[in-house]
């Protein structure tokens, strides 16, 4: 009865037996004509189906008798409430309405591309715009910001009210961890294992909420993209305590983990008992690992997916643990995404350092081809260009291995990617270091997000590294994961706030804010062409550059001042005499040398 009317529109006699009905209600004119209802409740296969004003096709049972599967043909289907009665024997014992709505959706929308900076952010971390939710009756994990892996109480509410803080630092949209339910009865605050897939988890708000987040971050001309996990889901689901079908979770006579081995997926040699490791090993004992196999399963995500872009209006999925599930269903789940929202973009997380593997995994991926396979996943995750930039600023390039060089030769291996624009690109995240802790000193975090704002690809950064946050890994994932200063109604002051924000907060964020709101309108930038030069002296220069521009990028990782001769790079400068380094706001003479201060980055728009 508890989700009786959250999922059951207009219902007319109230009943125990229907607990579920999912998708709790579809839209008329989408493509893919054929919808399927799942019912949920106390020994539903006993009743036969009959529904006014839609045209229901078939219904399935499975082995568990509380399930109900009804196929529906929604050609030429009117919008609208319709009866739909379970009928046992002659009568009509319960009856509920579903509703098919118009799609009132701008389809003239675009995707996040390498146009954007992608704010990633973690809701319960980052603000805590209504106290009242902080918990909830019906959820185990209880409000305790003493605990670093315990609910902190940061919301939607908190982020909607935040939005001109993003916005003025100059992002285009934000990726939030995921916000459906997450019942957990600890350490559920990170939400990946969700116990609702169409349920804002009421200790961040309503779908209501989330919808109108949305629709504020359009209103600013801005995007929002949603953590979506198609590879498992948390053992307090109601659907892992009670599946529809044995084959429903993967399961082993013992509890067997994932090996992690993602490049298993194109490595030549790699066995059946590792694959299925891999495929079918649980990410960890909290989360049961999903069969995307099951066809009623696939068609579950698919519909919850294309629900929620309808519903919120969302811009784009990031993927958690893409390379985790089965790759053919996969294949599948997008082919019908992209089939209703043809420029929805999808980046998948694959946790890969080798640019062979990562490669494989975008849509018409040269190197998959060889093995006869292609994901059709638009964009994937720059694990290899992270771990560059990660390590790169710490070394010097003693042996053509290390410091700039590492950057350079993850670049040469760009041809294997079929749209290099396309990937996102990043130098931190919620799963690793902060940048700031491996780096403390300013002047590395300017040279690291010189190159993040430069580089091909779409870039992403973590709350509240641009006031300088730092945390470290391995003192557990509740230290790289912070409140936001200024989030709660209790911290003394606010980073939200230019006026109390501390003069090194105001150093980092003033930097970052100059360089991705010059970024915003730099085409040359988002889609132009790259031509790099051979790290000299632990100095790396590149050129991003169109028919109608030309920026040059030096990086001095030295701890030297380097005189450059400007000669080595003419086809780069193509003759231009003078430019605009962005960062210092001065004028450069392109002449036959530049002194370049140590460990420094340089942007200089050429004129």
């Amino acid at each position: 009865m508890k989700y009786l009317f959250i999922y059951l529109l207009f219902p007319l006699f109230a009943t125990a037996q229907i607990d579920r009905v999912e998708p709790p209600f579809w839209w008329q004119g989408m493509k893919n004509k054929k919808l399927k209802v799942l019912l949920y409740g106390d020994d539903l296969s006993k009743y036969d189906v009959k529904a006014q004003g839609m045209n229901l096709v078939s219904i399935e049972g499975v082995e568990n008798k509380n399930y109900l599967f009804l196929n529906f043909d929604l050609t030429n289907q009117e919008a609208g409430n319709f009866k739909i009665n379970l009928i046992e024997g002659k009568k009509t014992k319960h009856t509920f309405r579903y509703e098919i709505k118009s799609r009132n959706r701008n389809f003239d929308f675009s995707s996040f591309d390498s146009s954007d900076v992608v704010y990633l952010l973690m809701p319960d971390r980052f603000a805590n715009g209504n106290p009242l939710n902080d918990s909830h009756p019906d959820l185990k994990d209880k409000l305790n910001r003493s605990d670093k892996d315990g609910r902190h109480g940061g919301d939607l509410e908190g982020i909607i009210k935040n939005l001109d803080y993003i916005e003025e630092l100059g992002a285009t949209a934000i990726w939030l961890t995921p916000l459906c339910e997450d019942n957990d009865p600890s350490v559920s605050y990170h939400t990946y294992g969700q116990s609702d897939l169409y349920r804002i988890d009421p200790r961040y708000g309503s779908n209501q909420d989330y919808k109108r987040l949305a629709t504020s971050l359009h209103k600013r001309g801005m995007k929002l993209i949603m953590d979506y996990v198609t590879n498992h889901w948390g053992t307090q689901h109601w659907m892992v305590k009670d599946p529809p079908t044995k084959d429903w979770i993967h399961y082993f006579e013992e509890y067997t983990n994932t090996n992690h081995r993602k490049e298993i997926h194109s490595d030549p040699y790699a066995s059946i008992i590792d694959k299925k490791e891999l495929l079918k090993g649980w990410f960890v004992p909290t989360m049961a690992d999903l069969n995307q196999s099951q066809p009623k399963l696939l068609n579950y995500l698919i519909q919850n997916a294309i629900w929620w872009i309808e519903f919120a209006g969302i811009d784009g999925f990031r993927v958690d643990t893409f390379p985790y599930n089965n790759p053919k269903p996969m294949i599948k789940w997008l082919e019908a995404i992209r089939l209703e929202y043809p420029t929805f973009n999808i980046v998948g997380e694959g946790w890969m350092y080798n640019s062979i593997h990562l490669s494989y995994w975008q849509e018409n991926s040269p190197i998959a081809a060889i093995q006869g396979f292609n994901s059709k996943l638009p964009s994937v995750k720059d694990f290899a260009l992270y771990n560059a930039l990660t390590k790169a600023f710490s070394e010097r390039d003693e042996y053509w291995e290390h410091g700039m060089t590492r950057i350079y030769k993850t670049l040469q291996n760009d041809f294997l990617y079929p749209n290099i624009n396309n990937v996102l690109i990043f130098a931190e995240n919620h799963d690793t270091n902060r940048i700031n802790d491996s780096y403390p000193e300013f002047k590395s975090y300017k040279r690291i997000m010189a190159a993040l704002m430069t580089l091909r690809g779409i870039p992403q950064i973590y709350y509240g590294s641009e006031i300088g946050m730092t945390g470290k890994k391995e003192k557990g994932d509740g230290d790289i994961r912070r409140d936001f200063p200024g989030g709660w109604k209790s911290d003394k002051k606010s980073a939200f706030n230019e006026k109390e924000r501390t003069p090194v907060q105001r150093s980092y964020f003033n930097f970052t804010k100059k360089l991705i709101n010059w970024r915003r309108t730099k085409s040359v930038i988002h889609k132009g062409k790259t031509l790099h030069y051979v790290p000299e002296n632990d100095v790396y220069v590149y050129f991003r550059y169109s028919e109608k521009s030309c920026v040059m990028v030096i990086i001095n990782n030295s701890p030297k001042k380097q005189n450059l001769s400007l000669d080595r790079f003419h086809e780069g400068i193509a003759g231009r005499t003078n430019g605009y380094e962005v960062i210092s706001e001065k004028q450069i003479n392109l002449a036959k040398n530049l002194e370049v201060l140590p460990e420094t980055a340089y942007i200089i728009e050429l004129r």
